[in-house]
């Protein structure tokens, strides 16, 4: 659903340039730590969002709430080779950030400095002002960091959470993950479009927003 709100807009363009640069970094530096260098030659290794920000993914976002990144490059066979587990790492390294923004912007709601109600009423009431309150901003910020965190830990191709559980599955299951790894991203575009990822996401999302901010 498009949203071309002016608040909207302005408070989604600050989030897009600060949660996906650090949700790339933390792939990055996470590969970097493991030994990796693949993330550093190609310039990743910074908070610059021209770094990581993928036009189309980044519009998308803006005007409908969806969107991505430029994914980090890494070597699975020097990582392999660094430890088993380091892919697993990586891949969760992104998520894992998106969980921790959220956190972090939750602390004003819980402590008492910002209300939920003022950012559920500037939302409702988007159309009525041009710039986006701090409230709006902040609960914007956590919705759409764990948005980023649920979809990305999907187990299907190209997503983090795909290689997340090729660790964790037994061998029957990894095997069955290896056979419909080319067909990923068409399984990915069917999930959305069909309506599937909204029934999949919303539970937790709602789960996690109550438990963050009540």
């Amino acid at each position: 659903m498009l949203d071309l709100n002016p608040s909207s807009l302005f408070a989604r363009l600050i989030i897009l340039l600060i949660a996906f640069p650090v949700h790339e970094l933390a792939h990055a530096w996470t590969a970097d730590f493991f030994g990796d260098d693949t993330p550093r030659m190609n310039g990743r290794l910074t908070l610059n969002p021209l770094a990581h920000l993928d036009p189309i993914g980044s519009l998308l976002l803006l005007v409908a709430w969806f969107g991505w990144a430029k994914p980090v490059p890494v070597n699975p066979y020097t990582l392999q080779r660094k430890s088993p587990s380091a892919m697993m790492w990586v891949s969760l390294a992104g998520p894992a950030s998106n969980l921790f923004m959220a956190i972090l912007a939750a602390i004003p709601f819980r402590v008492g400095l910002l209300s939920i109600f003022d950012a559920q009423s500037a939302m409702i009431s988007a159309g009525n002002h041009f710039f986006p309150t701090l409230p709006q901003i902040l609960y914007l910020f956590i919705e759409i960091n764990l948005l980023l965190m649920l979809f990305n830990l999907i187990p299907i191709t190209p997503l983090d959470g795909e290689k997340i559980a090729s660790y964790f599955f037994p061998p029957s299951w990894v095997r069955f993950m290896d056979t419909i790894r080319p067909y990923g991203p068409m399984i990915l575009l069917a999930v959305v479009f069909l309506g599937i990822l909204g029934k999949i996401i919303h539970p937790p999302l709602a789960l996690l927003m109550n438990l963050l901010v009540g």
